[in-house]
Formats: structure tokens, C-alpha cells, sequence
């Protein structure tokens, strides 16, 4: 008898649903109400080891500054009285006292009429005296004397005593981040010490199976810890001192004692993953043992961000962030740090903001507030925003924009052209000196490299060569890489041009069929051989390319009208085509050859596919387009191209 097994009890695989998506407002009240108002603890700091501290008091002048009646030059203090009647054609002429009077020096001696005293710069005024004569606009007169051909008034040349700051004066205010100025200032009032704000410490935690810290090897299934390392940052950044415990595995005990002993160390708790409330996802389940109240919020209407978890245990944040860096970011930018940088004492973030056309439609959720990164360039009649659309879970994503836009919850898209108020990551526009927008190829780099260590800055945006002529044909750009096969005319690139364009020879990036090696359906076949014994394989599976792309041209000649097995597996990239290949989950696709031999893959040649770049004519004469115009004619791009497997144009 035939035992039929049993299938395997997937209950605890089931995902439960978010305990209530609320809206980004009601959250964030939610979680300052229940954290506030709270103490702020100080600590004492030596001026020295004030720099970048909180001040958590404010502080008073205990003196005048300067704290007596001071010589702003090196001259003479004299009475006005004695020369208001001073000129070059009747000129006064004054003994000199017995005494120069230098920094650090009390005057003795007191300035009698018809008298004056040599005094320095920053040297106290002597009794008597009211002003001062710059050495400059007096003469030597007879023995012990001078001669003045001008008039003096009252006070000239004279800073009084508490003029730059009064005795009992507020010097600084609490919450004032303390600079160098600042600290020169607690230093003129001999103010030694100061109360600061102590830094809230905040322990992170990665959690996931699949984790692995930076320096480690990489295992099968494996990713780098990336959340950990940026978390840390951004707290070091709004006035915390991160504490990094490192990645925790989905081991529910060890991640509670984990938890515990962060609660008992630290001034709050930040993790990353474990919100979605998976199987793996254990965190939220833990919170509840850990304190009251308890989860304030989980799940919240933000695009990205939605699994967001805020909990308050026992007076202590905790919070536990998306698992993906762009969403554990933007969350933590726009959710975690107004709450962070008010325990550390320091005031709300205030951030640049600049008005940018967007030049494409941007679909989104609706019910979802969405935050959408955006790059910006200069445009005809202003700045251009250019969404990314690497997705939640690209780093780059983040650490390439310059800012981003919001969508409102009400809306499902925001149309090309609309006008768009863009949050920028730094103080400044970042308006890069060269601007390209089209397909994106590693030889770029090469060939660009010439430029930064030229100071230029080059901004490249990956659209695809489709997008990259739309930009072109607009103005947004200064050059498109493009390889466009036109199969009228069976040429690359020159039929997709307009007037306004003109073509720059690139490099040519031989095309052809990837497989792993020791495959005997590909070795030693060419491409259409290879193909053939493909197709004949129904266990045989293909990794394609994206619509639109050179590549998939090519393809879909080389089929024939077939659809095989992974046909519709559409990747954007060379890399993710050898990538599938490289890792088993597709048997063969097409890609180029440098990239091919960079994993070890088996590589048959088919066709030269031929990168260049439409030139927007009306900036050409710009240095930077130059620049890369010589760069891209050079014998050292030349070579780094040849060596990088690439066949200069």
C-alpha cells in the first residue's frame, strides 16, 4: 500500500493581516503622545569636548565682554577735548607719558591734558583718556611728543567695556547645537564647562536568516547586512550614539534576549525586518512581552514603508523598520527622527526644498502616501526631478538622489509636467556639470572616470534607451547612450535620431548566447545551433530580456516566433540575465561578453551590438560636453574600454 504523505502543516507560513494601516499623521501623533513630554538627561562637559553637544540650559554672561574699555588699534589714547580742533593746517601737538600701555598691561598713569599715552591694540584705556589716535595720522613731534593733524571724537577707536556682551546677557539658549563660534563665545565669558544634552543611546538590530555582516563571506541565498550599517549613520547623524548589535537569526528566543538586554542597555530600540508579520517575523510577536503599552502603530499608509512597526515599552521607543534599505530609510528619516532628535534636545530637522517639473507620469497607490526619490537636473526652463524606479529594496536608490517627491494618499499617479515640490537630502541643489539619461553600461564609467578626476560632476541616469531619446528630444540631457536595432535598415541607432540630435560613435559590446559551462546543449555550437538545441529541450529554460531593449531584438530573431519556457522572465540588465544563469534558475539567455566572463560563464558570440550616444546639438559647446568628447576619444578611455572586453567605435 502506497503511503500518501502527509502536506506539510502551513499554518504558522500564513501571514496574519496588520492589526489597522493608519494614515502617516494619526501614527506619527500616536507615537509622540505616547513618548512625550519627557525629561531630557544632561551630562557636564569640558569646553574642550563641547563641540557638536546640545546645550541643555541656557547660559548667561557671568561678565561683560570686553570687560573693560579696550583699544581697537595701536596709536595714542588721548582726550577728544585736547584735539577737536586738529588739522593738517594747525596741527596739536601732546606730551607723551612715561608708560605704553600693551595686552595684559594696567595702565598706571593717568592722561592728563595736553597728554597721551602709546597703547596697542586690545591694550585697556587709561584713566583720562576717551579715545584713540591711530599711529597712523600722528607725527613725531618734539622730544617725548607728537604731533595730530586730525580731530578725534569721543569713543573713536574705543570698544567699552560690556559692548560685545553684557554682563547677565543671554549668551545661548538650550538646544543650540554648540559650533565653533559658540564655544568661542562660552571661552570670552570663562565659561569652562557647560550642561549638554546626553546623547540618546540606541541600540540596532538586524534580524533575518539570510544576513551577513560586511568582510564575511557570502553564502548561497545570502545578502549583506546593509540596513544595520545605514541605521547606525543616520542615528549618529540626528544626535544619537548608535549602539550595533549586529543581525540576529529568526530564532525567537535569541531575539527576545536580544531585545531584552538592548531595552535594559539603551535608550531606545531599532531594528530592521521582522514587520511584515511572516513566519520569520518575530519581532512585533515579542514586543508585547517587553512593556507597556505596547505596539502604538503597526502598519502605516506610506508608499514606501507600509510595515512599519512604533511600539513604546516601559518609556522606551521601539521600533522595528522595513526590511528593505529604501524603505527602512525613508521611514526612519520621515517617522523616527523627529522623535529622535527631540530626546536628544536638538530641534526639528529643517529641510531644503526646490520646485522641479517631472517629466514622466509616476503611477501610485492609492490609499498611500508615497515618497518617490528623484534625481535632478537642469532643464530649459528649470530643474528637472527624475523618479527612481530601482524600487524599496535598491540602495542606490537612496544614496544617488537628490531629494524626493511626495504623492498625495488621495491621488493615483502624478502626471508629466506637474510642477512638484522636492525635499532635498542636503542644504543644496546638487546641479551636476554633465547630465546623461539613456541605457547604462559599465564602459560609461571607464570613459567618464577621465572627467571626475577632472573635478566635473557627471550625473547618469539609467532610463533605457527609449527613455534616453524622450529625454534628449526634450532638452533634459546632454547626451543619450543608446543601441537601438532598427530592423528596417538593419543598422544600430542613426534611424532613431531627429533634427536637434546628432550621433557620437560609442563602442561595440559583442551579444551573444550565456550558459554555464560544461553544458553540452551550447558547448561548441554557434548561437543559432545553440538555440535549436534549446527549444528541443521542453527542461530547458530561458532567461529573456525586457521590451524595448537591443537585446531583445536579437532574441526574438533567434526564436522565430518560439515562446520557451522563461521567455517571459523579462529582466532590465545584462547583469541579471548571467546572474539568473550564473545561479540556475534559467539555463540560458543573452548578454555581453565582459559580462559573461566577470561570472564564469560560457559565452557564444552572435552579434556586435553598437552602443553610442545622441548628442543634443544645441549643447555641445558646453566644457563638460567637450570634456567628455575628448575623454571619449583618448587613448587611456581606449584601452580601459579594449580591456574591459568593449571594441572602441
Amino acid at each position: 500500500m502506497t503511503m500518501i504523505p502527509k502536506p506539510p502543516d502551513r499554518s504558522g507560513l500564513e501571514q496574519d493581516q496588520f492589526l489597522k494601516i493608519l494614515s502617516r499623521e494619526e501614527a506619527l501623533a500616536r507615537f509622540e503622545k505616547a513618548l512625550f513630554p519627557r525629561a531630557i538627561p544632561r551630562e557636564a562637559r569640558k569646553l574642550a569636548d563641547a563641540l557638536g553637544g546640545v546645550l541643555a540650559e541656557d547660559i548667561t554672561a557671568s561678565i561683560g565682554v570686553p570687560p573693560f574699555d579696550r583699544s581697537n588699534v595701536d596709536g595714542f589714547a588721548a582726550r577728544s577735548a585736547d584735539l577737536a580742533m586738529a588739522s593738517e593746517a594747525a596741527p596739536v601737538r601732546l606730551a607723551l607719558n612715561g608708560e605704553t600701555i600693551h595686552c595684559g598691561v594696567a595702565p598706571v598713569l593717568q592722561v592728563a591734558v595736553g597728554t597721551a599715552t602709546p597703547i596697542a591694540t586690545g591694550g585697556p584705556l587709561p584713566r583720562g583718556a576717551d579715545a584713540v589716535v591711530m599711529v597712523e595720522h600722528t607725527q613725531p613731534g618734539r622730544p617725548d611728543g607728537i604731533e595730530v593733524r586730525r580731530a578725534v571724537s569721543p569713543g573713536q577707536f574705543v570698544s567699552y567695556a560690556g559692548s560685545d556682551i553684557a554682563r547677565g546677557e543671554a549668551l545661548l539658549r538650550a538646544g543650540t547645537i554648540i559650533g565653533s563660534r559658540e564655544i568661542g563665545m562660552l571661552a570670552a565669558c570663562g565659561i569652562a564647562e557647560v550642561k549638554v544634552a546626553r546623547k540618546p543611546r540606541v541600540a540596532v538590530i538586524s534580524t533575518g536568516d539570510e544576513l551577513v555582516q560586511p568582510g564575511e563571506a557570502l553564502g548561497p541565498a545570502a545578502i549583506y547586512d546593509t540596513n544595520g550599517a545605514i541605521v547606525a549613520a543616520a542615528i549618529d547623524e540626528n544626535g544619537g550614539e548608535a549602539i550595533f548589535l549586529g543581525a540576529i537569526p529568526d530564532n525567537e528566543a535569541k531575539l527576545e534576549a536580544a531585545m531584552r538586554q538592548a531595552l535594559a542597555d539603551a535608550d531606545m530600540l531599532v531594528l530592521s525586518g521582522g514587520t511584515s508579520k511572516g513566519a520569520g517575523d518575530l519581532s512585533h510577536r515579542i514586543i508585547g512581552r517587553l512593556g507597556q503599552p505596547g505596539i502604538i502603530a503597526h502598519g502605516v499608509a506610506l508608499k514606501p514603508g507600509k510595515p512599519l512597526c512604533l511600539a513604546v515599552c516601559d518609556g522606551k521607543p521601539v521600533v522595528i523598520l522595513p526590511g528593505f534599505p529604501t524603505s527602512a530609510m525613508f521611514t526612519f528619516h520621515d517617522m523616527i527622527v523627529p522623535a529622535l532628535r527631540k530626546m536628544a534636545g536638538l530641534p526639528p530637522r529643517s529641510d531644503a526644498k526646490v520646485s522641479a517639473t517631472v517629466p514622466v507620469r509616476i503611477a501610485s497607490e492609492l490609499g498611500r502616501t508615497e515618497f518617490v526619490m528623484v534625481s535632478l537636473v537642469e532643464g530649459k526652463d528649470g530643474l528637472i526631478a527624475y523618479p527612481s524606479g530601482k524600487g524599496s529594496g535598491a540602495i542606490t536608490s537612496f544614496a544617488q538622489a537628490d531629494g524626493f517627491l511626495r504623492i498625495d494618499a488621495l491621488a493615483d499617479q502624478m502626471p508629466a509636467g506637474t510642477e512638484a515640490e522636492v525635499t532635498l537630502f542636503t542644504p543644496h541643489v546638487r546641479v551636476p556639470d554633465l547630465v546623461i539619461v539613456g541605457s547604462h553600461c559599465i564602459g560609461l564609467d571607464l570613459v567618464t572616470a577621465q572627467l571626475a578626476s577632472a573635478g566635473l560632476t557627471v550625473r547618469s541616469i539609467a532610463v533605457g534607451s527609449l527613455g534616453g531619446l524622450a529625454a534628449a528630444k526634450r532638452g533634459e540631457c546632454d547626451l543619450a547612450p543608446i543601441h537601438l536595432f532598427d530592423d528596417k535598415s538593419e543598422t544600430y541607432n542613426t534611424p532613431y535620431l531627429v533634427d536637434g540630435l546628432e550621433l557620437v560613435p560609442g563602442w561595440r559590446r559583442m551579444q551573444g548566447i550565456v550558459f554555464r559551462k560544461g553544458d553540452r546543449r551550447f558547448e561548441g555550437r554557434s548561437a543559432k545551433q545553440a538555440v535549436t538545441a534549446a527549444l528541443a529541450d521542453p527542461a530547458c529554460i530561458m532567461v529573456n530580456r525586457n521590451q524595448g531593449a537591443g537585446t531583445r531584438i536579437l532574441i526574438d530573431r533567434l526564436l522565430g516566433g518560439a515562446r520557451p519556457e522563461g521567455y517571459w522572465n523579462q529582466p532590465r540588465s545584462h547583469n541579471a540575465v548571467a546572474a539568473a544563469v550564473a545561479q540556475h534558475r534559467a539555463d540560458w539567455g543573452m548578454t555581453i561578453a565582459p559580462v559573461a566572463h566577470a561570472v564564469g560563464l560560457g559565452f557564444i558570440p552572435f552579434a556586435e551590438e553598437h552602443y553610442d550616444f545622441a548628442l543634443v546639438t544645441a549643447r555641445k559647446q558646453r566644457p563638460a560636453v567637450q570634456a567628455f568628447l575628448d575623454a571619449l576619444g583618448s587613448d587611456e578611455a581606449r584601452t580601459a574600454l579594449e580591456h574591459a572586453g568593449f571594441r572602441p567605435a
